[in-house]
Protein backbone atom coordinates (compact mmCIF):
# COMPACT_ATOMS: atom_id res chain seq x y z
CA UNK A 1 0.00 0.00 0.00
CA UNK A 2 2.87 2.39 0.84
CA UNK A 3 4.15 2.24 -2.75
CA UNK A 4 0.90 3.66 -4.07
CA UNK A 5 0.21 6.43 -1.55
CA UNK A 6 1.14 9.16 -4.04
CA UNK A 7 -1.40 7.80 -6.51
CA UNK A 8 -4.07 7.38 -3.84
CA UNK A 9 -3.78 10.88 -2.38
CA UNK A 10 -4.03 12.48 -5.84
CA UNK A 11 -7.55 11.11 -6.29
CA UNK A 12 -10.29 13.63 -5.55
CA UNK A 13 -11.84 11.17 -3.10
CA UNK A 14 -8.98 12.01 -0.71
CA UNK A 15 -8.79 15.73 -1.51
CA UNK A 16 -7.86 17.81 1.53
CA UNK A 17 -6.83 14.78 3.60
CA UNK A 18 -3.24 14.44 4.82
CA UNK A 19 -1.15 11.39 3.94
CA UNK A 20 -0.95 10.20 7.56
CA UNK A 21 -4.74 10.40 7.81
CA UNK A 22 -5.12 8.48 4.55
CA UNK A 23 -3.04 5.64 5.98
CA UNK A 24 -5.36 5.46 8.99
CA UNK A 25 -8.48 5.65 6.85
CA UNK A 26 -7.38 2.85 4.50
CA UNK A 27 -7.46 0.50 7.45
CA UNK A 28 -10.83 1.84 8.53
CA UNK A 29 -12.21 1.33 5.01
CA UNK A 30 -10.94 -2.28 4.81
CA UNK A 31 -8.84 -1.41 1.77
CA UNK A 32 -7.40 -4.27 -0.27
CA UNK A 33 -5.38 -4.50 -3.48
CA UNK A 34 -6.17 -6.92 -6.33
CA UNK A 35 -4.23 -7.56 -9.56
CA UNK A 36 -5.85 -8.16 -12.97
CA UNK A 37 -4.49 -9.17 -16.36
CA UNK A 38 -5.45 -7.67 -19.73
CA UNK A 39 -9.13 -8.29 -20.62
CA UNK A 40 -9.90 -9.84 -17.23
CA UNK A 41 -13.27 -8.92 -15.74
CA UNK A 42 -13.13 -6.85 -12.56
CA UNK A 43 -16.92 -6.65 -12.20
CA UNK A 44 -19.47 -8.44 -14.38
CA UNK A 45 -22.83 -7.27 -15.67
CA UNK A 46 -25.61 -8.20 -13.23
CA UNK A 47 -23.44 -8.32 -10.10
CA UNK A 48 -24.20 -6.35 -6.95
CA UNK A 49 -21.18 -4.53 -5.55
CA UNK A 50 -20.37 -2.72 -2.33
CA UNK A 51 -16.85 -1.51 -3.11
CA UNK A 52 -15.34 1.41 -5.00
CA UNK A 53 -12.30 0.65 -7.16
CA UNK A 54 -9.31 3.00 -7.43
CA UNK A 55 -6.84 2.22 -10.23
CA UNK A 56 -3.31 2.15 -8.80
CA UNK A 57 -1.65 1.30 -12.10
CA UNK A 58 -2.95 0.27 -15.51
CA UNK A 59 -6.50 1.05 -16.60
CA UNK A 60 -10.01 -0.37 -16.87
CA UNK A 61 -12.97 0.40 -19.08
CA UNK A 62 -16.66 0.29 -18.31
CA UNK A 63 -18.52 -1.47 -21.11
CA UNK A 64 -21.93 -2.80 -22.10
CA UNK A 65 -22.34 -5.85 -24.36
CA UNK A 66 -25.62 -6.35 -26.21
CA UNK A 67 -27.30 -9.70 -26.93
CA UNK A 68 -25.31 -10.07 -30.18
CA UNK A 69 -22.00 -9.49 -28.42
CA UNK A 70 -21.46 -5.94 -29.70
CA UNK A 71 -19.63 -3.85 -27.11
CA UNK A 72 -20.09 -0.19 -26.25
CA UNK A 73 -17.46 1.42 -24.03
CA UNK A 74 -19.09 3.81 -21.59
CA UNK A 75 -15.93 5.25 -20.09
CA UNK A 76 -12.31 4.54 -19.17
CA UNK A 77 -10.60 4.86 -15.79
CA UNK A 78 -6.82 5.20 -15.67
CA UNK A 79 -4.24 5.46 -12.92
CA UNK A 80 -5.52 7.39 -9.93
CA UNK A 81 -9.17 7.30 -11.02
CA UNK A 82 -12.07 5.49 -9.36
CA UNK A 83 -15.00 3.49 -10.71
CA UNK A 84 -18.07 1.63 -9.48
CA UNK A 85 -19.05 4.30 -6.96
CA UNK A 86 -22.59 4.82 -8.28
CA UNK A 87 -23.59 1.16 -8.08
CA UNK A 88 -21.76 0.66 -4.78
CA UNK A 89 -23.87 3.46 -3.29
CA UNK A 90 -27.08 1.69 -4.42
CA UNK A 91 -26.58 -1.92 -3.23
CA UNK A 92 -30.01 -3.01 -4.48
CA UNK A 93 -29.11 -2.04 -8.06
CA UNK A 94 -27.26 -4.71 -10.03
CA UNK A 95 -24.53 -3.65 -12.45
CA UNK A 96 -25.78 -2.54 -15.84
CA UNK A 97 -22.23 -2.61 -17.18
CA UNK A 98 -19.07 -4.69 -16.87
CA UNK A 99 -15.67 -3.42 -15.75
CA UNK A 100 -12.75 -4.93 -17.65
CA UNK A 101 -8.99 -4.48 -17.28
CA UNK A 102 -7.61 -2.81 -20.41
CA UNK A 103 -4.08 -3.95 -19.51
CA UNK A 104 -2.20 -5.39 -16.52
CA UNK A 105 -3.82 -3.48 -13.67
CA UNK A 106 -3.72 -3.13 -9.89
CA UNK A 107 -6.84 -1.89 -8.12
CA UNK A 108 -7.46 -0.67 -4.59
CA UNK A 109 -10.94 -1.57 -3.33
CA UNK A 110 -12.69 0.44 -0.61
CA UNK A 111 -15.90 -0.53 1.20
CA UNK A 112 -18.39 2.21 0.31
CA UNK A 113 -20.58 1.47 3.34
CA UNK A 114 -17.66 2.35 5.58
CA UNK A 115 -17.25 5.58 3.64
CA UNK A 116 -20.93 6.53 4.01
CA UNK A 117 -21.13 5.71 7.71
CA UNK A 118 -19.03 7.48 10.35
CA UNK A 119 -16.80 4.84 11.94
CA UNK A 120 -16.65 4.08 15.67
CA UNK A 121 -13.16 5.61 15.89
CA UNK A 122 -14.64 8.87 14.54
CA UNK A 123 -11.88 9.70 12.03
CA UNK A 124 -11.40 13.45 11.89
CA UNK A 125 -11.50 13.52 8.10
CA UNK A 126 -14.33 11.04 7.55
CA UNK A 127 -16.90 13.79 6.93
CA UNK A 128 -14.56 15.30 4.33
CA UNK A 129 -14.35 11.88 2.65
CA UNK A 130 -18.15 11.74 2.35
CA UNK A 131 -18.23 15.22 0.80
CA UNK A 132 -15.50 14.18 -1.62
CA UNK A 133 -17.50 11.12 -2.66
CA UNK A 134 -20.48 13.33 -3.49
CA UNK A 135 -18.18 15.51 -5.61
CA UNK A 136 -16.89 12.44 -7.44
CA UNK A 137 -20.46 11.34 -8.20
CA UNK A 138 -21.20 14.80 -9.58
CA UNK A 139 -18.03 14.78 -11.72
CA UNK A 140 -18.94 11.41 -13.21
CA UNK A 141 -22.43 12.63 -14.00
CA UNK A 142 -20.84 15.53 -15.85
CA UNK A 143 -18.56 13.13 -17.74
CA UNK A 144 -21.55 11.08 -18.93
CA UNK A 145 -23.31 14.27 -19.97
CA UNK A 146 -20.29 15.17 -22.10
CA UNK A 147 -20.31 11.72 -23.68
CA UNK A 148 -23.98 12.15 -24.55
CA UNK A 149 -22.99 15.36 -26.35
CA UNK A 150 -20.61 13.36 -28.57
CA UNK A 151 -23.17 10.59 -29.07
CA UNK A 152 -25.89 13.06 -30.07
CA UNK A 153 -23.94 14.07 -33.19
CA UNK A 154 -25.51 12.67 -36.33
CA UNK A 155 -22.53 11.30 -38.26
CA UNK A 156 -19.35 9.40 -37.45
CA UNK A 157 -17.33 12.41 -38.60
CA UNK A 158 -19.21 14.76 -36.26
CA UNK A 159 -18.85 12.35 -33.34
CA UNK A 160 -15.10 12.10 -33.92
CA UNK A 161 -14.62 15.85 -34.14
CA UNK A 162 -16.77 16.44 -31.06
CA UNK A 163 -14.77 13.92 -29.01
CA UNK A 164 -11.33 14.94 -30.26
CA UNK A 165 -12.06 18.64 -29.79
CA UNK A 166 -13.14 17.96 -26.20
CA UNK A 167 -9.96 15.95 -25.53
CA UNK A 168 -7.84 18.76 -26.96
CA UNK A 169 -9.57 21.29 -24.69
CA UNK A 170 -9.21 19.01 -21.67
CA UNK A 171 -5.47 18.66 -22.29
CA UNK A 172 -5.04 22.34 -23.11
CA UNK A 173 -3.14 21.50 -26.27
CA UNK A 174 -3.72 20.75 -29.94
CA UNK A 175 -1.47 17.72 -29.45
CA UNK A 176 -2.82 15.08 -27.08
CA UNK A 177 -3.13 11.36 -26.34
CA UNK A 178 -6.47 9.59 -26.03
CA UNK A 179 -7.00 6.58 -23.69
CA UNK A 180 -8.47 4.31 -26.39
CA UNK A 181 -7.14 2.19 -29.24
CA UNK A 182 -9.14 2.23 -32.49
CA UNK A 183 -11.59 -0.51 -31.54
CA UNK A 184 -12.16 0.98 -28.10
CA UNK A 185 -12.72 4.44 -29.60
CA UNK A 186 -15.27 2.99 -32.04
CA UNK A 187 -17.00 1.21 -29.14
CA UNK A 188 -16.98 4.40 -27.06
CA UNK A 189 -18.59 6.43 -29.85
CA UNK A 190 -20.87 3.52 -30.85
CA UNK A 191 -19.76 3.60 -34.49
CA UNK A 192 -18.44 1.04 -36.94
CA UNK A 193 -14.66 0.74 -36.69
CA UNK A 194 -14.08 0.62 -40.46
CA UNK A 195 -16.28 3.64 -41.06
CA UNK A 196 -14.52 5.49 -38.26
CA UNK A 197 -11.08 4.65 -39.65
CA UNK A 198 -12.17 5.90 -43.09
CA UNK A 199 -13.36 9.17 -41.57
CA UNK A 200 -10.08 9.61 -39.69
CA UNK A 201 -8.15 9.16 -42.93
CA UNK A 202 -10.40 11.68 -44.69
CA UNK A 203 -9.90 14.21 -41.89
CA UNK A 204 -6.14 13.66 -42.12
CA UNK A 205 -6.13 14.05 -45.91
CA UNK A 206 -8.16 17.25 -45.58
CA UNK A 207 -5.52 18.63 -43.21
CA UNK A 208 -7.94 18.88 -40.27
CA UNK A 209 -5.92 16.56 -38.05
CA UNK A 210 -2.99 14.16 -37.95
CA UNK A 211 -2.47 11.09 -35.82
CA UNK A 212 -0.05 8.32 -34.88
CA UNK A 213 -1.69 5.45 -32.99
CA UNK A 214 -3.52 7.16 -30.10
CA UNK A 215 -1.67 10.48 -30.38
CA UNK A 216 -3.58 13.21 -32.20
CA UNK A 217 -2.95 16.74 -33.40
CA UNK A 218 -5.70 19.12 -34.43
CA UNK A 219 -4.59 21.55 -37.13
Amino acid sequence: MENYLNTIKKNSLFSGIEEKEIKTMLGCLEARIETYSNNQFVFRFGENISTVGLVLCGSVYLAKDDFMGNRTIISESGEGQIFGETYACIPSESLGISVIAAEATKILFLDVHRIMNICSSACVFHTRLIRNLLSVLAENNLMLTRKMLHMSQRTTREKLLSYLSAESQKNGSAIFKIPFNRQQLADYLAVDRSAMSNELCKLRDEGILSFQKNFFKLN
